[in-house]
């Protein structure tokens, strides 16, 4: 007879097993992120030189002003009834409107960028267009730039939502589920080791991880050339840290569940906080500076911005020292409190 296989290793391959017979596991891991990715990438994809979208109030002087901003080439001009001028702006369709007099009034919405853009633009026609005359002209150099794009930002960002989610509920939901069927029970009285149990799911995510991260990466640069600037191994190293982070925060959040309902709002709560405020589809810092050390020390926020440092900027590790001892931190402390608490039963 040949020499047992360690009980760890055991452990893992059952834990990888019961995933690939789950295909909505399978699908949320590989295929969702990816549906992310094509949606918000042509959502907001480089446009090039649009046109200013502005609005005119239809009366008297309409025809003037339509005229003056048609002549300058870079407006659609779009004629809007007075009853209709507040919800135009508020639905988007005209970020503003001109309403003609002497001198015109503009409405706009001061808390949108959008808005305060299109109606400098639109000053500065209908300035010049009644004679008025700059003092200079400025020199422009446009840039275009790999990195610069939404898309660039946003699927480092995409990349580590996929590693907590899958982390979180792969790992949790999955303890909690065998603690319901009583398979815990049944383990306890085995030689295994508490430890030996819990590392063996954290260990079962770093087997799909090379896989999870380079779909997501792979699809990011065929369908919209997002470049990976820094090195495989930084990439490999960043979620792999990142990875066994939120392997060890699952842990410790199933170690004492004892239903699904109970997991699912424990991990919806974890979550939930870093999905709005760690920088997965807009900037962490458009957040108040009160709040900024919270946000800094939330794992999903180091680990964006890693993920960021690698792919966008070709960072080194040596230059995100702090984000991995932030990701190391908690997957640590996680990881020693789980064994703690958690009960079998």
């Amino acid at each position: 007879m040949g020499r047992p296989e360690h009980p760890l290793i055991q452990l893992t391959l059952a834990r990888w097993r019961e995933f690939l017979r789950e295909p909505e596991a399978v699908f949320w891991v590989f295929a969702f992120p990816i549906i992310m990715t094509c949606a918000l990438g042509i959502a907001f994809r480089s446009r090039g030189d649009e046109p200013v979208i502005v609005g005119v109030a239809d009366g008297a002087g309409r025809d003037e002003v339509v005229a003056a901003l048609q002549t300058d080439g870079k407006f659609t001009v779009r004629v809007i009834a007075p009853a209709e001028i507040d919800r135009a702006v508020r639905d988007g369709r005209a970020p503003v409107v001109v309403i003609p007099g002497e001198p015109p009034t503009y409405r706009f919405d001061l808390a949108r960028a959008e808005s305060q853009v299109a109606r400098l633009a639109v000053d500065a026609a209908l300035q010049q267009a009644g004679g008025r005359v700059d003092a200079f002209t400025a020199l422009e150099q446009p840039i275009d730039v790999v990195g610069s794009r939404y898309i660039d930002w946003l699927v480092p960002g995409l990349l580590g939502m996929n590693i907590m989610s899958t982390g979180l509920w792969g790992v949790g939901f999955s303890i909690v589920q065998a603690r319901t069927r009583r398979l815990l029970k049944r383990l306890v009285a085995t030689p295994m080791s508490r430890s030996h149990y819990l590392a063996s799911h954290v260990l079962s995510r770093l087997a799909f991880l090379a896989l999870e991260a380079g779909v997501l990466v792979g699809f990011g640069w065929i369908a919209f050339g997002v470049a990976l600037r820094g090195s495989i191994a930084a990439l490999v190293a960043v979620s792999t840290i990142g990875a066994l982070s939120f392997g060890g925060l699952a842990l410790l959040v199933s170690s004492r569940a004892k239903t699904i309902e109970a997991i699912s709002g424990l991990l919806n709560l974890v979550m939930l906080p870093m999905w709005v405020l760690s920088g997965v589809f807009f900037a962490s810092t458009n957040f108040p500076d009160a709040v900024q050390p919270f946000i800094q020390a939330l794992p999903l926020t180091a680990l964006n911005d890693a993920l960021r440092g690698v792919i966008n900027e070709g960072l080194p590790l040596g230059a995100l020292l702090r984000e991995l001892g932030i990701l190391a931190a908690w997957g640590g402390v996680s990881f020693v409190l789980a064994l703690r608490f958690f009960r079998w039963r």
